[in-house]
Protein backbone atom coordinates (compact mmCIF):
# COMPACT_ATOMS: atom_id res chain seq x y z
CA UNK A 1 0.00 0.00 0.00
CA UNK A 2 1.07 3.75 -0.93
CA UNK A 3 2.23 6.17 2.28
CA UNK A 4 1.07 8.96 2.90
CA UNK A 5 2.47 11.57 0.81
CA UNK A 6 3.60 15.42 1.54
CA UNK A 7 0.30 16.60 -0.40
CA UNK A 8 -1.95 14.43 1.88
CA UNK A 9 -3.24 15.58 5.14
CA UNK A 10 -4.37 13.17 8.22
CA UNK A 11 -7.94 15.34 8.80
CA UNK A 12 -10.02 17.22 6.10
CA UNK A 13 -11.52 20.06 7.59
CA UNK A 14 -14.44 22.06 6.02
CA UNK A 15 -15.31 25.16 7.63
CA UNK A 16 -18.95 26.08 8.17
CA UNK A 17 -19.98 29.37 10.28
CA UNK A 18 -21.37 27.34 13.10
CA UNK A 19 -19.72 23.93 12.68
CA UNK A 20 -16.78 21.77 11.33
CA UNK A 21 -16.67 18.90 9.20
CA UNK A 22 -13.18 17.32 10.36
CA UNK A 23 -12.57 14.03 8.19
CA UNK A 24 -10.08 11.32 9.38
CA UNK A 25 -8.22 10.69 5.90
CA UNK A 26 -5.66 8.03 6.00
CA UNK A 27 -7.60 5.31 3.71
CA UNK A 28 -5.11 2.98 2.47
CA UNK A 29 -4.68 3.12 5.98
CA UNK A 30 -8.27 2.18 7.19
CA UNK A 31 -7.74 6.07 8.79
CA UNK A 32 -4.99 4.51 11.32
CA UNK A 33 -4.18 7.34 14.42
CA UNK A 34 -0.75 8.82 13.66
CA UNK A 35 1.04 11.01 15.46
CA UNK A 36 0.07 13.41 12.49
CA UNK A 37 -3.70 13.15 12.77
CA UNK A 38 -2.81 13.99 16.85
CA UNK A 39 -0.95 16.88 15.85
CA UNK A 40 -4.00 17.86 13.24
CA UNK A 41 -6.23 17.24 16.10
CA UNK A 42 -4.87 18.98 19.03
CA UNK A 43 -4.27 21.76 15.99
CA UNK A 44 -8.51 22.05 15.02
CA UNK A 45 -8.87 21.79 18.88
CA UNK A 46 -6.97 25.09 19.44
CA UNK A 47 -9.04 26.29 17.21
CA UNK A 48 -12.56 25.22 17.99
CA UNK A 49 -11.70 26.37 21.74
CA UNK A 50 -11.17 30.04 20.70
CA UNK A 51 -13.88 29.82 17.92
CA UNK A 52 -16.48 27.06 19.30
CA UNK A 53 -18.64 25.76 16.70
CA UNK A 54 -20.40 22.19 16.50
CA UNK A 55 -17.82 19.51 15.22
CA UNK A 56 -18.88 16.70 13.31
CA UNK A 57 -16.17 14.35 13.29
CA UNK A 58 -16.25 11.42 10.60
CA UNK A 59 -13.49 8.77 8.59
CA UNK A 60 -13.03 8.64 4.30
CA UNK A 61 -13.05 5.60 2.59
CA UNK A 62 -16.17 4.00 4.82
CA UNK A 63 -13.64 3.17 8.37
CA UNK A 64 -14.39 5.78 11.07
CA UNK A 65 -10.49 4.68 12.35
CA UNK A 66 -9.53 1.07 12.34
CA UNK A 67 -6.63 2.04 15.45
CA UNK A 68 -3.52 3.80 16.27
CA UNK A 69 -1.01 3.63 13.77
CA UNK A 70 0.38 -0.14 15.08
CA UNK A 71 3.95 0.43 13.24
CA UNK A 72 4.68 3.67 15.37
CA UNK A 73 3.08 1.82 18.67
CA UNK A 74 5.03 -0.76 18.27
CA UNK A 75 8.20 1.38 18.59
CA UNK A 76 6.43 3.47 21.50
CA UNK A 77 8.06 2.74 24.55
CA UNK A 78 7.78 3.37 28.60
CA UNK A 79 8.44 7.36 28.03
CA UNK A 80 5.63 7.61 25.42
CA UNK A 81 3.19 5.71 27.31
CA UNK A 82 3.63 8.57 30.32
CA UNK A 83 2.97 11.51 27.72
CA UNK A 84 -0.41 10.19 26.86
CA UNK A 85 -0.01 11.03 23.09
CA UNK A 86 -3.73 9.97 22.06
CA UNK A 87 -5.45 10.71 25.51
CA UNK A 88 -4.35 14.13 26.24
CA UNK A 89 -5.72 15.00 22.58
CA UNK A 90 -9.23 12.79 22.96
CA UNK A 91 -9.29 15.06 26.33
CA UNK A 92 -8.80 17.88 24.83
CA UNK A 93 -11.42 16.99 21.76
CA UNK A 94 -13.98 15.86 24.69
CA UNK A 95 -13.84 19.02 26.46
CA UNK A 96 -14.66 21.27 23.18
CA UNK A 97 -17.29 24.31 24.84
CA UNK A 98 -19.42 23.04 21.70
CA UNK A 99 -20.87 19.50 20.93
CA UNK A 100 -19.10 17.03 19.13
CA UNK A 101 -20.85 14.34 16.75
CA UNK A 102 -18.64 11.36 16.13
CA UNK A 103 -20.37 10.00 12.66
CA UNK A 104 -19.20 6.47 12.70
CA UNK A 105 -19.31 4.36 9.32
CA UNK A 106 -17.50 1.12 9.18
CA UNK A 107 -15.06 -0.09 11.76
CA UNK A 108 -13.91 1.65 15.15
CA UNK A 109 -11.42 -0.34 16.71
CA UNK A 110 -8.42 0.54 19.58
CA UNK A 111 -7.91 4.54 19.43
CA UNK A 112 -10.80 4.42 16.62
CA UNK A 113 -13.21 3.81 19.35
CA UNK A 114 -11.74 5.84 21.94
CA UNK A 115 -11.95 8.89 19.75
CA UNK A 116 -15.11 7.75 19.24
CA UNK A 117 -15.84 7.18 22.96
CA UNK A 118 -14.89 10.95 23.71
CA UNK A 119 -17.83 12.53 21.40
CA UNK A 120 -20.92 13.67 23.12
CA UNK A 121 -22.99 12.31 20.62
CA UNK A 122 -22.14 9.09 18.27
CA UNK A 123 -24.46 7.69 15.42
CA UNK A 124 -23.39 4.97 12.93
CA UNK A 125 -23.98 2.93 9.88
CA UNK A 126 -24.90 -0.14 9.94
CA UNK A 127 -21.45 -1.79 8.63
CA UNK A 128 -20.33 -0.23 12.44
CA UNK A 129 -17.85 -2.33 14.54
CA UNK A 130 -16.21 -0.89 17.46
CA UNK A 131 -13.98 -2.28 20.17
CA UNK A 132 -11.24 -2.30 21.89
CA UNK A 133 -8.77 -5.74 20.65
CA UNK A 134 -5.55 -3.91 22.93
CA UNK A 135 -5.15 -6.78 25.21
CA UNK A 136 -4.53 -8.78 22.42
CA UNK A 137 -1.73 -6.66 20.95
CA UNK A 138 -0.40 -6.81 24.87
CA UNK A 139 -1.02 -3.20 25.87
CA UNK A 140 -4.35 -1.72 27.57
CA UNK A 141 -7.07 0.68 25.75
CA UNK A 142 -5.23 3.52 27.84
CA UNK A 143 -6.94 6.79 25.82
CA UNK A 144 -10.23 7.18 27.82
CA UNK A 145 -11.82 3.35 27.35
CA UNK A 146 -11.20 2.31 30.71
CA UNK A 147 -13.55 5.60 31.88
CA UNK A 148 -15.05 6.73 28.87
CA UNK A 149 -16.78 3.52 27.90
CA UNK A 150 -18.81 2.56 31.27
CA UNK A 151 -19.83 6.07 31.71
CA UNK A 152 -21.09 5.37 28.08
CA UNK A 153 -22.43 1.90 28.39
CA UNK A 154 -22.33 1.07 32.18
CA UNK A 155 -19.59 -0.98 34.05
CA UNK A 156 -20.57 -4.52 33.50
CA UNK A 157 -20.78 -4.35 29.93
CA UNK A 158 -17.77 -1.82 29.53
CA UNK A 159 -15.38 -4.19 31.58
CA UNK A 160 -16.72 -7.67 29.22
CA UNK A 161 -15.98 -5.45 26.13
CA UNK A 162 -12.49 -4.21 27.32
CA UNK A 163 -11.35 -8.20 29.07
CA UNK A 164 -12.63 -9.83 26.20
CA UNK A 165 -11.78 -7.79 23.44
CA UNK A 166 -14.99 -8.49 21.55
CA UNK A 167 -15.72 -5.92 18.50
CA UNK A 168 -19.30 -4.64 18.92
CA UNK A 169 -21.25 -4.71 15.70
CA UNK A 170 -24.22 -1.87 14.97
CA UNK A 171 -27.57 -3.48 16.12
CA UNK A 172 -26.24 -3.87 19.57
CA UNK A 173 -24.00 -0.92 19.83
CA UNK A 174 -27.38 0.65 19.74
CA UNK A 175 -29.36 -1.33 21.68
CA UNK A 176 -26.61 -1.07 24.52
CA UNK A 177 -26.71 2.61 24.16
CA UNK A 178 -22.93 3.13 22.37
CA UNK A 179 -23.89 4.73 19.62
CA UNK A 180 -27.84 6.61 19.75
CA UNK A 181 -28.95 5.82 15.98
CA UNK A 182 -27.89 3.56 12.99
CA UNK A 183 -28.25 5.63 9.47
CA UNK A 184 -27.15 3.91 5.68
CA UNK A 185 -23.78 5.18 4.78
CA UNK A 186 -25.64 7.66 2.21
CA UNK A 187 -27.76 9.47 5.08
CA UNK A 188 -24.66 9.50 7.85
CA UNK A 189 -23.54 13.10 7.18
CA UNK A 190 -27.14 14.62 6.56
CA UNK A 191 -28.41 12.86 10.00
CA UNK A 192 -25.07 14.15 11.27
CA UNK A 193 -25.71 17.91 9.90
CA UNK A 194 -29.70 17.39 11.04
CA UNK A 195 -28.21 17.02 14.61
CA UNK A 196 -25.75 19.79 14.25
CA UNK A 197 -29.07 21.87 13.08
CA UNK A 198 -30.92 21.11 16.17
CA UNK A 199 -27.81 22.24 18.08
CA UNK A 200 -27.26 25.62 16.04
CA UNK A 201 -31.14 26.71 16.60
CA UNK A 202 -30.42 26.88 20.12
CA UNK A 203 -28.65 29.72 22.53
CA UNK A 204 -24.64 28.66 21.63
CA UNK A 205 -24.20 30.17 25.90
CA UNK A 206 -26.64 27.76 27.08
CA UNK A 207 -25.09 24.90 24.99
CA UNK A 208 -22.18 25.70 25.85
CA UNK A 209 -23.14 25.85 29.30
CA UNK A 210 -25.11 22.02 29.44
CA UNK A 211 -22.11 20.78 28.02
CA UNK A 212 -19.58 21.78 30.96
CA UNK A 213 -22.48 21.47 33.32
CA UNK A 214 -22.91 17.53 31.94
CA UNK A 215 -19.16 16.64 31.96
CA UNK A 216 -18.94 18.13 35.45
CA UNK A 217 -18.19 15.74 38.18
CA UNK A 218 -21.34 14.37 40.30
CA UNK A 219 -19.61 16.33 43.75
CA UNK A 220 -20.02 19.38 41.91
CA UNK A 221 -23.33 19.62 41.51
CA UNK A 222 -26.08 20.98 42.30
CA UNK A 223 -23.92 24.10 42.73
CA UNK A 224 -22.18 24.17 39.09
CA UNK A 225 -25.84 24.00 37.62
CA UNK A 226 -27.22 26.97 39.69
CA UNK A 227 -24.11 28.64 38.90
CA UNK A 228 -24.33 28.21 34.96
CA UNK A 229 -27.66 29.03 35.61
CA UNK A 230 -27.51 32.47 37.29
CA UNK A 231 -25.50 33.72 34.69
CA UNK A 232 -27.48 32.74 31.77
CA UNK A 233 -30.97 33.86 33.48
CA UNK A 234 -28.50 37.50 33.14
CA UNK A 235 -28.24 36.83 29.31
CA UNK A 236 -29.98 39.25 26.67
CA UNK A 237 -30.77 35.82 24.78
CA UNK A 238 -32.61 34.38 27.55
CA UNK A 239 -34.98 37.26 27.41
CA UNK A 240 -35.02 37.74 23.87
CA UNK A 241 -35.92 33.91 23.53
CA UNK A 242 -38.46 33.68 25.94
CA UNK A 243 -39.90 36.92 24.87
CA UNK A 244 -39.94 35.57 21.77
CA UNK A 245 -41.87 32.70 23.40
CA UNK A 246 -44.56 34.31 24.99
CA UNK A 247 -45.61 36.58 21.94
CA UNK A 248 -45.78 33.30 19.68
CA UNK A 249 -47.80 31.78 22.04
CA UNK A 250 -50.28 34.69 22.69
CA UNK A 251 -51.01 35.32 18.88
Amino acid sequence: MPEDSPSEHPLLIERQSDRVIATLNRPHKRNAIDQATIDALHTLCAELESDPRTLILTGAGGVFAAGADIAELRERRAADALRGINAHAFVRLAELPMPVIAAIDGYALGGGAELAYAADIRIATSSLAIGNPETGLGILAAAGASWRLKEIIGDARAMELLLTGRTVKAAEALQIGLVSALYEPTELLTAAHALADRVARNDQAATIATKRVFRAPRAAHPAVDLEAQAELFESPEKFRRMTDFLERKSR
